[in-house]
């Protein structure tokens, strides 16, 4: 019982953190200290993106989906089992991609605007 609630925990962890890389920004529009730890989200989905490397909360879940005798995520990950296919299709990675680049340049550009 204790691996499932941990590998639901990480699951939603892992939601949460998916919506502050695409709206984190914009709370930084109301509490401005809030942009550093953005940039460091940012900076992290990029780095996943460019070099391959799986966030640890992926491991995480797979590791407690296994240990409560579930089936574990598959080997494309956490963003491949939830997302990719489920929200939107497939062939539309790069344009999901671009779509929260740009977004997340929306919101640094009003951030920027805001402030002046």
């Amino acid at each position: 019982m204790m691996y499932r609630l941990l590998a639901d925990a990480a699951m939603v962890a892992h939601f949460a953190f998916l919506l502050y890389l695409a709206l984190g920004g914009f709370v930084a529009w109301r509490w401005r200290r809030t942009l550093w730890a953005h940039v460091a989200v940012v900076a992290w989905g990029v780095s996943s993106v460019v070099t391959g490397v799986e966030c640890p909360l992926t491991h995480v879940e797979d590791w407690a989906r296994r240990s409560a005798g579930q089936q574990g995520l598959p080997a494309g990950g956490f963003i491949d089992h939830y997302i990719e296919g489920v929200v939107y299709p497939e062939e539309y990675t790069n344009l999901a991609r671009l779509g929260v680049a740009v977004l997340i340049l929306f919101s640094y550009a009003g951030y920027v605007l805001r402030r002046q």
